[in-house]
């Protein structure tokens, strides 16, 4: 029992060390982040440079929230723009959806297209590149259907592109439960919180990002293919990274925007939202393997509950407690500064519930490393020790 609670002891006092130095870089890069938003945002109400610009949303079915996330897109005020959506068939509802909702605003120019089965294990990077194709402008930007956006979304997303030298620049997110659901705002606070958190210290540590965030990217038509082409990046599940990882090796300059998006999440039961989760884990874990395996040092909650745990079996009920709440704690300060900095009005409730989501996190950290499939837009599908897709044996 001896060797079993120093070992409990010596885990706990590590990880409590390593999270809370990460909770610090977590403040400054936000604070970091907050300060060059409002400083970029001020100067994009005044900024001249607009020009003509192509959005590209594939879609794939109906979701919850759909119709007003395709609304806030054909609400933009932006002078000279189009829209295009891409879906498998012409039968799709989210696509069907998409043009009821486009008759309701006939200024603005918007196309509806259909690609057929996907020509590669990546369905959504194959959509894009058929609207890239039938693009009538060089300026792309891409973004998911559970986006849901401002009008001014295009005016200052597009600013990024306004020096020549960034090739791709993309946004961070705040999620959104659209349902009053335990399981959905733990999924959404993890969005906002714990993704954009590792985001922000990369950011700050490599002195810019070496990646890019699919939920939305802001490029020229050109990006895509020094990138390596939509064939060969519809190989792999995090296409994102991957083309944002090829850009910034080669100079052309990868940015965060200082635009933050909601990212709508539906109502979810737990096992779909865990398999969700877990299959954008195991992207990590083999997109960036050695940053992933120092993720497991980030979190609190499961080094607070080692500590409980020691002192309970050392019979210090107090310290051991002590110790759990000082891992909330932690998170708390994560999870306050984070929401307020993405801009996050109502944070109370996320901020409180975070702790939950650190511990969650933690678990999904370890069922990463556990061989797994992966289930994607219909298929099934393993990742290779590079990213890419495998058909699943």
């Amino acid at each position: 029992m001896s060797l079993l609670v120093q070992v409990l002891f010596w885990i706990a006092a590590v990880g409590t060390v390593t999270s809370t130095i990460y909770c610090l870089m977590v403040v400054t890069a936000a604070v970091r982040f907050g300060l060059r938003r409002r400083r970029e945002n001020r100067a994009a109400e005044t900024s001249t440079f607009l020009p003509p610009v192509s959005a590209l949303k594939p879609l794939h079915g109906m979701e919850d929230g759909l119709e007003r996330n395709l609304e806030t897109f054909f609400e933009q005020d932006y002078p000279e723009f189009e829209l295009l959506f891409c879906a498998r068939y012409d039968s799709d509802a989210g696509l069907q959806l998409a043009r009821r909702v486009g008759e309701r605003y006939p200024g603005v120019t918007a196309r509806y297209l259909t690609c057929g089965e996907p020509k590669y294990p990546n369905a959504k990077m194959y959509s894009l590149a058929v609207m890239a194709d039938a693009a009538s402008h060089e300026c792309l930007i891409t973004s998911d259907a559970d986006c849901r956006v401002t009008p001014d979304y295009l005016r200052r997303c597009v600013q990024a592109l306004k020096n020549e030298k960034p090739a791709l620049a993309s946004c961070l997110y705040l999620g959104t439960a659209d349902a009053n659901n335990l399981v959905t705002e733990l999924d959404a606070v993890g969005k906002s919180v714990e993704m954009s958190s590792g985001v922000l210290v990369a950011d700050m540590v490599e002195g810019g990002t070496k990646f890019a965030l699919g939920v939305t990217m802001i490029q020229r038509r050109q990006a895509f293919e020094d990138a390596g082409g939509f064939d060969d990046l519809g190989q792999y599940q995090a296409e994102d990274y991957i083309m944002g990882k090829r850009l910034a090796e080669q100079g052309r300059g990868v940015i965060l925007s200082p635009y933050v998006i909601r990212l709508v999440v539906p109502r979810t039961s737990f096992g779909l939202s865990f398999r969700n989760q877990l299959r954008w884990m195991q992207s990590t874990r083999r997109s960036r393997p050695m940053g992933h395996l120092g993720t497991g040092l980030t979190f609190a909650l499961p080094f607070g509950l080692f500590g409980l745990l020691w002192g309970v079996l050392t019979q210090q009920y107090g310290l051991g407690l002590l110790w759990l709440l000082a891992s909330c704690a932690n998170r708390w300060l994560q999870a306050g500064v984070m929401l307020r900095v993405l801009g996050e009005r109502k944070w109370g409730w996320p901020t409180l519930i975070y702790p939950l989501r650190d511990l969650l996190g933690g678990v999904l950290w370890f069922f990463s490393y556990l061989p797994g499939e992966v289930y994607y837009h219909g298929g099934r599908y393993a990742i290779a020790p590079d990213g890419r897709y495998m058909d699943a044996k």
